[in-house]
């Protein structure tokens, strides 16, 4: 009986993982920490942009460009972005921006190649030192099924 009801949790146990959603078996998440250049921004023009000088994840690079579409209306910058690199690829984002307090919040979703299905946010924008500024809040990771 003991051996029985052991062999039935077992195959329990077997058929739940293999019933698992895949994504969630190859997802991949933290928090994430970027510090980039802002030296080169001009608040007043769109396409401006900022560069990466650190990342704690590979997809990432040092001297990628953020890229802001809109320029600050206001003291605040709402602004589409997207980050260039590694190559032609992207990933898509927002920004909200105060610049009395160099304080806001950024999300990141989607893109090309590595940032196919990179997700980030809400990130903490700040910028004690500027022009350097830091994100830092929780990203992920999900492998599709034609991966």
């Amino acid at each position: 009986m003991k051996r029985t009801l052991a062999l039935l949790l077992a195959l329990s146990a077997a058929a739940a993982m293999a019933t698992a959603s895949p994504a969630a078996a190859t997802r991949r998440s933290g928090t994430l920490h970027v510090t980039k250049d802002c030296s080169q921004y001009d608040p007043n023009t769109a396409g401006s942009s900022c560069t990466i000088t650190g990342s704690n994840i590979e997809a990432i690079k040092n001297g990628a460009k953020v890229v802001y579409a809109s320029a600050a209306v206001n003291g605040k910058l709402d602004s589409d972005l997207y980050i260039t690199g590694p190559g032609h690829n992207r990933v898509y984002g927002h920004v909200v921006l105060e610049f009395a307090t160099l304080t806001g919040v950024v999300t990141l979703s989607g893109g090309t190649g590595p940032y196919k299905n990179f997700q980030a946010g809400p990130l903490t924008v700040a910028c004690p030192d500027f022009p350097v500024c830091t994100w830092e809040g929780p990203y992920s990771f999900a492998k599709s099924d034609d991966d």
